[in-house]
């Protein structure tokens, strides 16, 4: 048992620095995760609505004396 130990106080201590640096990794991964589910909580809003409005236009042409009819069609984004 106190030599399993004593390996493990080596390889410890051999690799300290790799092993403070992948904890360090970890730990800034894990923070720049939690931080930005939290900004994205925090700006959740209603999605875009689209809406799709038909409009007709009555104009009357002097030259035929005739009333014609445009139809416009127009996409309307309304922010809520």
């Amino acid at each position: 048992m106190k030599k399993l130990l004593s390996k493990i106080s080596n390889g410890v201590k051999i690799y300290q620095s790799d092993i403070i640096l992948v904890i360090g990794v970890i730990l800034i991964s894990l923070l720049s995760f939690a931080m930005g589910y939290i900004v994205a909580k925090q700006q959740e809003k209603e999605p875009l609505r689209i809406e799709y409005r038909d409009t007709n236009i009555l104009m009357h042409t002097n030259d035929t004396n005739r009333i014609s009819i445009i139809s416009i069609n127009s996409y309307i984004s309304i922010d809520s």
